[in-house]
């Protein structure tokens, strides 16, 4: 069986240089980097990133080989406004748009010798139009980019998070199962502060392929250590005992968004990752 690997996100640490947040997280003995491209408040971004694609990826990716890091996963985001340029946006001229970018990713991500694209699965429009057909607009655009990928050795998943159409565990499940080959980039701490008991966002395991991992409880997103009510040591062994051979990604972050300010992120991802270690080290 393939072995589970630690990441860390490059997010994580918002107030450091780009190049010392690869060198920390290299410190901190993960063996690959989760790169966020999130327009509006990330280090690197597609704007930048994709004027001169392959330059840019191509020093990405030597920069994380110097380090010693793989690049785990790439995720897109096109906007702090997750609605605006969403992949299901009711305006067709919007959805040709972050298909553009998305081809662009996925040649980034190759460049840059990436194991893994995440994006994600669509925003609802109440004030415009019913649910079911922002949903039903998601099943295609996430059919259309399942395609993309399959062209290319590349994985690819989305990640349902607070604010997507897809909040229960049992829609995403749905969500996965209505799009032929489609994965999820899982993380319990969007279904946990929504409510959703740990047993029941466990439906979602065997459809993952990346993983987030950090501190959260119910009604809150994120929170230290101490205070997280997710099993992680559990978690492990569930994704052991599944075959997983994806990454699992440390992912506090720090943005004022849901008051994931209030988290010291480097002592909250050590402790994280000292239990993550432990279980994947520990004889099942």
């Amino acid at each position: 069986m393939k072995k589970i690997k630690i990441s860390c996100a490059d997010f994580t640490f918002p107030l450091l240089p780009h190049d010392k947040v690869l060198d920390l997280i290299a410190m901190l003995d993960c063996e690959g980097v989760d790169i966020g491209l999130f327009t509006g408040r990330s280090h690197i971004q597609a704007g930048t990133e994709f004027d001169r694609l392959e330059e840019k990826a191509k020093l990405l990716q030597q920069k994380a080989t110097d380090r010693g890091l793989a690049i785990a996963d790439i995720y897109l985001q096109l906007d702090n406004d997750l609605a605006k340029f969403a992949i299901n946006h009711p305006d067709a001229k919007k959805r040709a748009y972050a298909r553009e970018q998305f081809l662009k990713l996925i040649e980034y991500a190759q460049y840059a010798n990436a194991e893994h694209i995440t994006c994600l699965p669509g925003m609802a429009f109440p004030d415009i139009e019913p649910l079911t057909d922002s949903v039903q607009r998601s099943y295609e655009e996430l059919h259309w980019r399942v395609e993309q990928v399959n062209k290319t050795s590349l994985s690819f998943s989305i990640e349902a998070h607070v604010g997507s159409p897809y909040t229960d565990p049992k829609e995403v499940v749905t969500l996965v199962k209505s799009v032929p080959g489609l994965q999820i980039t899982l993380d319990y701490t969007h279904f946990v502060r929504n409510g959703y008991s740990q047993q029941e966002a466990d439906i979602l395991l065997p459809y993952a392929n990346h993983f987030h991992a950090r501190g959260a409880r119910p009604g809150k997103l994120q929170s230290s250590v101490a205070d997280n009510t997710i099993d992680y040591e559990k978690i492990v062994q569930q994704l052991k005992a599944g075959n997983y051979s994806g990454w699992i990604g440390l992912e506090y972050i720090w943005i004022k968004w849901e008051q994931c300010n209030q988290a010291d992120t480097l002592s909250e991802t050590i402790l994280l990752r000292d239990i993550i270690l432990k279980s994947l080290n520990k004889s099942n």
